[in-house]
């Protein structure tokens, strides 16, 4: 069965205090496509990411938000001893340049905004190798999600492409039935405005001169090719709705709807029958919608 390319999955996990929140967003795109939006402590994760999402959907335009929240305990900075000793030290040297009748005040809290002091309780390459796997474990739940409602996005677009169809091969049935009428109709009008003129020269046009006149027309007028043509493209259509695989089928399906087309349009310049006409048009506005469809087809 088909799938649409627009879905939404998520997930949500915490491991050591630290919780992780991953959504994950599809939409139309011809090729593959991905923007990842994260935190920066764990940045370096990105390109796994993306390519574990890569190996798991076709074509389509992705966008991954995660979001990653600490508890207190994991919040909490640590004070860099060696550091504010460092600047206590600058301050103590600075001191003893001042007159002693100019006291100096020291306030350690102030010392905290400074540069250095303040460190986070795990580096980033702590946090990043920690959320290494709980990541990839989460983007799997997110596109299994996803996939389930690609899944059923792609039976609603399965169920208008096959009416679409049904009434493309309903009026090309019309046709192919109109196309053997109109020979004979063209027999018939030709003969008798043949008479007509004849007649009044007091001449007459054998049957075969007609018939090979006839001939001619029916020759140059032939669409039974075409409409072969159109009939196998609506039952390869309807194959490759239905496989049984999850291998993406959008661009074949847009490819056989050019190719639906371009019949339709041989067998519009070789008819010069009104009602084969109109037929054609609705045919050609059926293709229309099917293409549109098409383009959300993974």
């Amino acid at each position: 069965m088909i799938r649409s390319m627009t879905g939404f999955g998520d997930a949500a996990g915490e491991i050591d205090g630290v919780h992780y929140a991953l959504e994950l967003r599809s939409l139309n795109n011809k090729y593959f496509k991905a923007t990842i939006r994260m935190p920066e402590q764990i940045a370096g994760l990105e390109a796994e990411l993306e390519s574990a999402l890569r190996k798991s959907v076709h074509r389509g335009s992705f966008t991954m938000t995660i979001k990653m929240r600490l508890s207190d305990a994991k919040a909490a900075s640590r004070v860099n001893d060696e550091a504010i000793l460092a600047y206590v030290d600058h301050l103590e040297t600075i001191k003893t340049k001042i007159d002693d009748s100019n006291s100096v005040h020291i306030d350690l809290t102030q010392l905290l905004a400074l540069p250095g002091v303040l460190q986070p309780a795990e580096d980033d390459e702590t946090i990043m190798n920690k959320a290494r796997e709980i990541l990839k474990g989460l983007l799997k739940e997110a596109i299994v999600k996803m996939n389930q409602m690609r899944v059923i996005e792609g039976e609603s677009l399965a169920a208008d492409l096959m009416k679409h169809r049904g009434a493309i091969l309903e009026r090309t049935q019309q046709v192919k039935a109109r196309a053997s009428v109109v020979i004979e109709e063209y027999h018939d009008k030709l003969k008798s405005r043949v008479n007509q003129l004849m007649a009044r020269a007091e001449l007459a046009v054998g049957e075969a001169d007609l018939m090979k006149e006839v001939a001619v027309y029916a020759d140059r007028s032939d669409i039974s090719e075409e409409i072969t043509r159109t009939i196998g493209h609506l039952e390869q259509l309807e194959q490759i709705i239905y496989r049984d695989d999850a291998e993406p089928v959008g661009r074949t399906l847009d490819f056989l709807a050019q190719e639906l087309l371009r019949e339709a349009n041989t067998i519009a310049s070789k008819s010069n029958d009104a009602e084969i006409s109109r037929a054609i048009v609705e045919v050609k506005s059926l293709i229309d919608r099917i293409k549109e469809q098409v383009q959300n087809v993974e």
